[in-house]
């Protein structure tokens, strides 16, 4: 028997895995690469818009950068990202005088540097 609303000539091959998503979400999985983390507003927009991965930076409405500027930061970020069921990526601040805040950020969780 087929499952209602699956179309009998649907083509499954052998490599096929069926998998039971029952009571779970499924998106096309869309990533934003350049994201000004800037507004409240703009993890709903992106769910919304069936984006499952952001990456970017910003510290709010006032300083509209793409990085986050800083080991601290970085951490009030991920701390912030944490309620959202979205996959999120932060960039650190890469032009500094002071090679240990390089290393102080990606420690902290940064994915990247802006330069």
């Amino acid at each position: 028997a087929t499952m209602d609303g699956v179309h009998p000539n649907l083509i499954v091959g052998a490599a096929t895995t069926v998998r039971d998503a029952e009571g779970m979400i499924a998106t096309p999985g869309g990533i934003d690469v350049h994201v000004h983390f800037d507004s409240a507003q703009l993890c709903q927009h992106a769910i919304s818009s069936g984006l499952t991965t952001m990456i970017g930076g910003s510290l709010g409405p006032i300083t509209v950068g793409i990085d986050c500027g800083g080991a601290f930061n970085v951490g009030k970020m991920l701390q912030a990202a944490e309620e959202w069921p979205i996959n999120f990526g932060f960039l650190g601040r890469g032009n500094t005088s002071r090679p240990r805040s390089i290393y102080d950020q990606i420690s902290g969780g940064c994915i990247g540097l802006k330069i």
